[in-house]
């Protein structure tokens, strides 16, 4: 029992670390240091050291199968009895391909040697107890339970534990670009129990103990608990750990223990360095191999029988048969055998060994041109692709699935705040809506300036945001003002491996992002919201949390406090402003706030129109008093100021703040403004520091209505009212934002009631379901209220999401003390557990996250980059399926779809939603069902689990009479599939739809479905995203695509390819993709045949010397044939051969077909290049043969020509296969064929004694002056590649394949070739038949995402089809009322056992249909709505 009781805890144990302080035993032996167990900080990511490199850089080759058969061939031929060469001669070559591999493997560790030299030699401060102050070491020098202090601009060294930060508050600010790329700050605080230092940490006095949870490569993840001398405990997350690699800044000193050093950190744990995968032409390769190493044993085996039958017609031996020392003779048995052998080293070339180093080379060449490929390169993030994976390069050509990314992939994620809804009341933004119209922002801040100038503003605007006060008058705020101030106050230390050119921009902070105009209606109310704001009091209750003004009031402080974004200036950026509450606001008295407040409101009258001098006003102005007071929605959508706006919408809050101050010239002092923050005039401009593009949105929105974000601390956060007061809130507990909860929350201690308020906004798919039942409420007027509001916004929701717009829900809670006390330490009991501590944080959550009452929601904006349309339209003609996938809501992501093509308007859309396995299968089924009416798949030939599936095509005009098929599924069904077993049902209906979209995906759900289409399908497939969400789908796929957006870098760094755009990803592919695939295809299928054409010559040859594995050629010319002669052009051939050009293949996307069906390189094409190397071989000896028969020539003599006529026939064939001739190319074969016979005269002339007893001295020069061997050397290729010539000649002329189309149109000139071009996509596109759905073909121009909202006319009724009518399934699920499976599940069941077909058509939907989503289906086309599509499907 005891032995199991140590088990487990030493179990129990190996989940942990303890780490103690190193102080107590500096200067004791290491092996007393209760932390030597653990790493040291010292990093090593070469792989070799001097001694090791050349054993294990060997061992390391030999791995590749080639290089192993190479070297079993030298031993081979170290054996007397089986040699055909001289066994030095035989190591030649493998030791050139072992050299150039090792040469290269050398410089590259070589490299990585040197920068962990200067990292490690990196210098920190560390704590000495001896010498009681904090001494310079090397990174290399710390160790776990050091106490290391950084300083500002510095990178850590290790993982560390903040204790301790100059900051007031226990903050500490990290940039973490280096670790993830973003460059947004991140704010971690002290242990708790720390943060309360005045003075300098004192290390000496640490004595507790650290538990926490051993290394791991989760970077967000951290969990421990700190062990006091009198046994309490102190629980600690990642908010407290400061990782190795990122770099402090805005804070003058933090202090901190090392947790993990080196190799254990997060850092080094996901740093996994380059990926290997194996190329689809490299597997195919492989396979060839084997077919040559079968064709390389038959040629022996019949070289072995011939010598045994040789042997076997002398009735005595012959003289050339030597016995042994003893006398005898061999058996023929062992004999044939040792010739077997023998034929094996003769014929070993006929495996290419410089095949595999070609490779490396050529895609080098290819990274190169990709590198230098300006219309990859973005100017606005100043980044060309990136090309993190060389091996794979010729995948690109051969992509038949790509799984993309929404949010920041197909979109900007550059959020735009558009739409609000507060108690169930929609503020439609239209004033903001204009401003957005303009496609894009100008470049030039000087011509920005120039029109402003042109317009005439009302006074609170020309001193408003757009302007910077100077003595010379106003200047525009240029983006350098806000993004890439120096930071000051610092003398910033370079950090390594950064570039120190300039501060990072801000994130998230464009002036599209920033800029909001207020609707006018919200505009007079949030105005009576601040003002009743300010008449709350401990003494007078606030109203009911159902009045529309405490409401609105809560609504935008929730969008400004809840969230985690920090506050810096643009005088100061990144530095954290802090503004000490003023009692003085929260003790005036009401009547002196509305005088002061009417007085305002008369002078804004009088200055609303002036079109004079700009002059400092207050709030009063900015309302305007000559807005209409109008409550409806429906009015006009003309801007508030149409007359004095600017061009771009007019009221322009890029976060300025002076204009919300009182100016002497309003006629009141700073003084009279009731706790007007101790700001001047030219105070600079809020910058606010968000962690993700949707937070900063929100706070941008709330400063637009003049809720602005003052400052944040660990323990409180201060917010500015319209009128000036600033109240600051008690920060007591955030809970931050993750995947599982979807929903961040903030609880606060109110200002002026002390209430404990909670304040939460996520996901409306989850805060819906977390709202106060109305039907608890004792009040039926407030029931009712409540359903109407909560029905309202939710149908403002659906309107939102149908738009396009990505939705957010806001909600509050009011808690009271005792109920707070008592969860309060619930929560920390969770922080300080280290078992199961996710899911206790998790429960403490919902504990508190339920009964919240509805404030409203909000709908922001993602643009669609710039050219996805146009790129989407071209990658489908290419016969690429594209799916989405992402964790949008359904009509969000449905939406977008719409906008970007990838769903077309004529298209039947299937949605499926259902929780249930056995109503998943049956839908499913007879989805399957009614969609094999109309069309096969539209991918033949593709395997389905080990099953090919059927290959028939349909004709012409059952493909243009068929409906194109989009699936839409949500991660809920996803999840029902993967569990259930239908992934065989799931795929086969997929390979009916042009589209598929899964909405509401998790990564894990993400990846898992790249790999099933992957390994199920056997196709060819890519991912691209831009988030860290998408590293799994990344890394899952054949190739992964990083876009370096909004999101950080992990996606980019986990990528084999990085690029900064979508619409990067048409060139990418259709012409670099394709050009990497065709040069690589036929480049290898060259050397298969180059080698298998000269080793058929001396297998030839055994016919004639008694199969006795003699050759006829020099053994050194042989050498040089491969690793000289022949090697530079096919090279160059894979580097710059291009057989169609790239206007010709980005014009004609369909001719990328060509890749993924593999016509280059294929099974029949590589037993076609064999079958036309042993012709052009049995010619190039037999000639020779032929005409010096009879004569009394030596062997070498007779061989000089075969190899020179085999030289002439494979430059020659290369020639042929050449699609671009340029002079590079010209050069090179001119070269290589000079080079032999240079090399030959050269050799001859000087080797008399090389290859006792026979020598080829002088042989090169007797046959130069011979005519016949000029004759035979023009005769005998003519006669090889006459059959080639011919079989591509007709290829060229009667050629039907879409290649050899696109061939002859670039030799025609411009004109004619864009006609032909015109030509061929017109016959593409099918003729236009009355209710017949058309695939959309080739790429049609752009549209503006706006124009969609309008294309459709209020009246327009969808035209009539004869085949396919508005489908509507009577759904399977319920409404949230009803549960998610209530009667319609039921009713659907009825449905199947009554035998009734399940989708019939029906024009309107089912009474009873249950979810949101089915009833959106047959809605009528509004202005507005995205939803297009004739013919969809709802189930």
């Amino acid at each position: 029992m005891r032995k199991e009781g140590r088990k487990r805890r030493k179990r129990k144990d190996d989940k942990r670390r303890v780490v103690v302080s190193n102080l107590p035993f500096e200067g004791w032996s290491l092996r007393e240091n209760p932390n030597q167990q653990y790493c040291g900080n010292q990093i090593k990511t070469s792989k070799y050291t001097a001694l090791s490199f050349l054993p294990k850089n060997v061992f390391e080759q030999l791995h590749r199968f080639a290089n192993l058969y190479f070297v079993g061939i030298v031993i081979l031929n170290f054996i007397p009895v089986v040699s055909a060469f001289q066994p030095g001669l035989s190591v030649i070559p493998v030791c050139v391909i072992l050299a150039v591999t090792a040469i290269k493997d050398a410089w590259e560790d070589l490299r990585r040697y040197q920068s962990d030299k200067v990292i490690n030699n990196q210098e920190c401060f560390v704590y000495s107890r001896k010498q009681q102050r904090y001494v310079q070491r090397c990174w290399k020098d710390v160790r776990v339970g050091d106490f290391i202090q950084m300083q500002c601009n510095e990178i850590i060294p290790a993982d560390t534990l903040l204790l301790f930060s100059s900051d007031p508050s226990g903050i500490c600010h990290l940039e973490t670009a280096n670790l993830d790329g973003e460059t947004n700050l991140k704010q971690r605080c002290v242990v708790r129990g720390f943060s309360q230092q005045e003075l300098q940490f004192q290390p000496e006095h640490f004595c507790n103990t650290i538990v926490c949870e051993k290394p791991n490569n989760h970077l967000n993840k951290f969990k421990g608990y700190m062990e006091h001398p009198d046994q309490t405990r102190t629980g600690f997350g990642s908010e407290s750990l400061l990782l190795r690699g990122c770099t402090i800044r805005n804070t003058e000193v933090a202090v901190g223990i090392v947790i993990y050093a080196g190799h254990d950190t997060k850092a080094m744990l996901n740093n996994s360095g380059p990926r290997y995968k194996r190329s689809k032409i490299e597997r195919r390769m492989n396979t060839d191999i084997f077919f040559c190493i079968g064709l390389l044993f038959l040629m022996c085996l019949i070289g072995a029988v011939g010598h045994g039958l040789w042997n076997r017609n002398f009735e005595e031996h012959p003289p050339f048969d030597v016995p042994d020392a003893d006398g005898h003779y061999l058996p023929l048995a062992l004999g044939g055998f040792y010739m077997f052998l023998t034929m094996i080293i003769l014929l070993q070339v006929l495996i290419p060994i410089s095949l595999y180093v070609s490779i490396e080379l050529v895609k080098l060449g290819q990274v190169f041109f990709l590198h230098n490929d300006l219309d990859l390169y973005d100017e606005e993030t100043d980044l060309s692709i990136q090309c993190r994976a060389l091996n794979i390069t010729e995948d690109l050509g051969q992509i038949q699935y790509i799984f993309s990314d929404k949010t920041g992939t197909l979109t900007e994620n550059k959020m735009v705040f558009r739409r609000c809804s507060i108690m169930g009341r929609e503020y439609c933004h239209q004033e903001n809506a204009k401003r957005l119209e303009t496609p894009k922002e100008l470049d030039s801040d000087n011509e920005e300036w120039t029109q402003y100038r042109c317009l005439s503003f009302p006074a609170r605007w020309t001193q408003g945001p757009a302007t910077m006060r100077s003595q010379g008058g106003a200047q525009p705020l240029r983006r350098c003002h806000s993004a890439r101030v120096p930071i000051q106050g610092h003398s910033r230390q370079r950090s390594v491996g950064r570039r120190e050119s300039s501060q990072p921009p801000v994130a998230f902070s464009s002036s599209i992002e920033k800029d909001v105009t207020p609707d006018k209606n919200l505009l007079t109310k949030v105005q009576d919201a601040a003002l009743w704001l300010e008449t709350l009091s401990d003494a007078r209750p606030p109203k009911s949390s159902h009045s529309t003004t405490s409401s609105i009031a809560d609504f935008f402080l929730a969008l400004t406090i809840c969230n985690s974004v920090m506050v810096s200036t643009t005088t100061e950026p990144r530095q954290r402003v802090t503004i000490p509450p003023s009692s003085k606001a929260l003790g005036m008295s009401l009547e002196k706030i509305q005088q002061l407040f009417q007085r305002l409101k008369l002078m804004s009258l009088s200055q609303s129109f002036s079109s004079t001098a700009p002059s400092d006003t207050d709030l009063g102005e900015s309302f305007g008093a000559n807005m209409p007071p109008t409550d409806s929605d429906e009015k006009d959508d003309a801007s508030v100021y149409s007359g004095d706006c600017s061009t771009d919408g007019g009221y322009r809050s890029s976060t300025w703040d002076q204009g919300d101050i009182l100016g002497s010239e309003s006629g009141a002092s700073l003084e009279e403004v009731p706790g007007a923050p101790a700001l001047s005039l030219t105070s600079p401009e809020f910058c606010y520091e968000a962690e993700s593009p949707d937070e900063a949105a929100l706070v941008h929105a709330a400063h637009a209505y003049s809720f602005t974000l003052v400052s944040r601390t660990p323990e409180q956060v201060t917010v500015r009212l319209p009128q000036g007061t600033c109240l600051t809130f008690d920060l007591l507990f955030t809970l931050g934002f993750d995947s599982v909860r979807k929903r961040m929350s903030v609880v606060v201690r109110h200002p002026l009631t002390g209430e404990i308020i909670v304040y939460t906004k996520g996901a409306d798919s989850v805060i819906m379901d977390l709202l106060e039942d109305p039907a608890h409420v004792a009040d039926i007027d407030v029931e009712k209220k409540l359903k109407k509001i909560h029905a309202r916004t939710q149908k403002h929701l659906d309107l939102y999401a149908r738009d396009g717009l990505r939705t957010l829900c806001v909600a509050k809670k009011v808690v009271s003390e005792e109920d707070f006390r008592r969860w309060a330490s619930f929560r920390r009991e969770a922080e300080a557990s280290l078992d199961n501590r996710d899911e206790l944080l998790m429960e403490t959550a919902q504990r508190l996250e339920n009964q919240l009452t509805l404030l409203g929601a909000t709908g922001i904006e993602d643009r669609l980059q710039e050219g996805v349309p146009d790129t989407i339209a071209s990658l489908r003609e290419a016969g690429i399926k594209l799916w989405v996938l992402t964790g949008d809501k359904q009509e969000t992501a449905v939406n977008i779809a719409y906008s970007c093509r990838l769903l077309d308007q004529t298209d039947t859309v299937y949605s499926i939603n259902t929780e249930n396995q056995e109503t998943c299968e049956s839908i499913l089924n007879c989805a399957l069902e009614e969609v094999k009416q109309f069309q096969e798949p539209q991918k033949s030939g593709c395997k389905l689990f080990g099953f090919r599936l059927p290959s028939k095509t349909p004709s012409p005009t059952t493909r243009a009479m068929a409906p194109e098929v989009g699936l839409v599924i949500n991660g809920k069904t996803l999840n029902v599939i993967f569990q259930g077993k239908l992934e065989k049902l799931f795929l086969e209906l997929t390979q009916y739809c042009r589209s598929v979209l899964c909405c509401r995906c998790t990564p894990l759900q993400k990846s898992m479905i790249v790999k099933l289409v992957r390994d199920k399908l056997g196709v060819m497939t890519l991912s691209i995203g831009d988030g860290a969400n998408d590293v799994s789908m990344i890394q899952a796929a054949d190739i992964g695509i990083g876009i370096s957006g909004q999101e950080g870098m992990q996606a980019v760094m986990s990528s084999d390819f990085a690029i900064s755009r979508f619409r990067h990803l048409k060139k990418l592919l259709l012409v670099h993709g394709h050009w990497c695939y065709s040069r690589l295809a036929r480049m290898v299928v060259y050397f298969f045949y180059k080698n298998v054409c000269y080793v058929n010559l001396l297998f030839w040859y055994q016919f004639f010397c008694g199969f006795s594995g003699s050759t006829m050629i020099d053994y050194w010319q042989m050498i040089f044939f491969n690793l000289f002669f022949t090697s530079l052009p096919p090279i160059i051939f894979g580097i710059l051969d291009k057989d169609v050009s790239a206007e010709t293949l980005l014009a004609l996307p369909e001719l990328y077909k060509s890749g993924q069906n593999s016509e280059n390189y294929n099974l029949s094409a590589f037993w076609i290049s064999m079958a036309d190397a042993f012709y052009q071989s049995l010619v190039c000896f037999f000639f020779p043969y032929l005409t010096y028969r009879g004569s009394d020539i030596d062997v070498f003599t007779f061989g000089t020509p075969i190899n020179t006529i085999s030289l002439i026939t494979i430059l020659l064939h290369q020639a042929m296969e050449m699609k671009t001739w340029t002079l590079v190319h010209g050069l090179v074969l001119l070269s290589s064929f000079l080079m032999y016979f240079v090399v030959s005269v050269v050799y001859n002339a000087t080797c008399v004694t090389c290859n006792s007893p026979t020598n080829p001295y002088w042989v090169m020069e007797n046959q130069l002056s011979d005519p016949t061997f000029y004759l035979v050397c023009f005769l005998t290729p003519v006669a090889a590649l006459l059959p080639r010539y011919f079989f591509l000649s007709l290829q060229g002329t009667y050629g039907k394949t879409p290649i050899s189309k696109a061939q002859k149109i670039d030799q025609l000139p411009i004109e004619k070739r864009n006609l032909e071009i015109q030509n061929w996509r017109s016959k593409l596109r099918p003729a236009t038949t009355p209710g017949a759905a058309q695939p959309t073909h080739g790429p049609v121009p752009p549209v503006p995402e706006q124009d969609f909202r309008t294309s459709t006319p209020k009246s327009s009724s969808p035209p009539k089809r004869k085949h396919v009518e508005d489908w509507v399934f009577r759904g399977q699920r319920s409404s949230r009322e009803h549960g998610r499976d209530g009667p319609c599940s039921g009713d659907f069941a009825a449905q199947l056992s009554s035998g009734e077909h399940l989708l019939g058509p029906n024009r309107t939907p089912a009474p009873r249909a249950c979810s949101r989503e089915q009833t959106d289906v047959s809605r009528p086309l509004t202005r507005g709505s995205h939803r297009r599509s004739q013919s969809s499907l709802t189930i």
